[in-house]
């Protein structure tokens, strides 16, 4: 059974989404991530995806004290990501409560640093953001592409034993029109030993049903959740 996390994406502490990365296509949705978080974890639901969209600009922690709040509150399995960039930037998410990080920009940027934290950490506690522009792999809250391809970066990381990772489309994301069912699937054949994590474009609850089909490890639902088109109940169901 495919494991739905519901995402909660920061900026200035607040609970906002964005439309396909860009800054300038903010929608706050509430004053209080704590009280979204709460909302889930009643519902049945286990895990939460928190963005911290100030430290992908800054490419530093920046909402530490927004996971801290959460993980005080409640009993969810978080994955903190959103310009963790140094050592120091992961010590302050785990002590906050993170049980996983997501590494994006920075296992692009210095792969050895990422190669190094899963040697340190463990294969459990770190997950590769791979996210896709065009095919490329895009970096720093998407406002960069580079010049690796999710293959190339995934085969960095195979020997060092990465199991999870999660892919967003850009192309895709905010925009309600469905997730890259295509993608997925492609790298799911690929890649068979890594635990995908679908991301970006899900619009209704057949979505959900159709990657839950496809085998597709977990999947994060923002905005069709937060504009009304799933329902917590529905969510939950995955989660029974």
């Amino acid at each position: 059974m495919i494991q739905i996390i519901p995402a909660i994406d920061i900026i200035d502490g607040k609970c906002v989404r964005l439309t396909q990365g860009d800054y300038n296509q903010k929608k706050e949705y509430h004053s209080n991530p704590v009280e979204v978080a709460k909302m889930f974890e009643d519902a049945g639901i286990k895990r939460l995806h928190l963005v911290d969209l100030d430290g992908a600009k800054q490419k530093h922690i920046v909402n530490h004290q927004v996971l801290k709040n959460i993980t005080s509150a409640t009993k969810l399995d978080i994955d903190f990501g959103g310009g963790l960039q140094s050592d120091e930037d992961l010590k302050i998410a785990f002590d906050a409560g993170a049980k996983q990080i997501t590494a994006g920009s920075i296992a692009v940027k210095n792969p050895e640093k990422v190669q190094g934290w899963l040697m340190q950490f463990g294969k459990h506690r770190i997950i590769l953001g791979a996210d896709a522009k065009d095919g490329m792999v895009a970096v720093h809250g998407w406002q960069e592409t580079s010049n690796l391809s999710i293959q190339q970066l995934m085969n960095q990381f195979l020997p060092f034993g990465i199991s999870y990772s999660i892919c967003t489309d850009v192309a895709k994301d905010g925009l309600l029109q469905g997730p890259s069912f295509d993608l997925y699937k492609q790298l799911s054949k690929e890649f068979p030993q890594i635990n995908w994590i679908a991301s970006g474009g899900v619009a209704e609850f057949a979505d959900l049903e159709k990657l839950n089909d496809m085998n597709i490890y977990a999947v994060i639902v923002g905005k069709a959740f937060y504009e009304g088109r799933i329902s917590l109940k529905q969510l939950s169901q995955f989660n029974a």
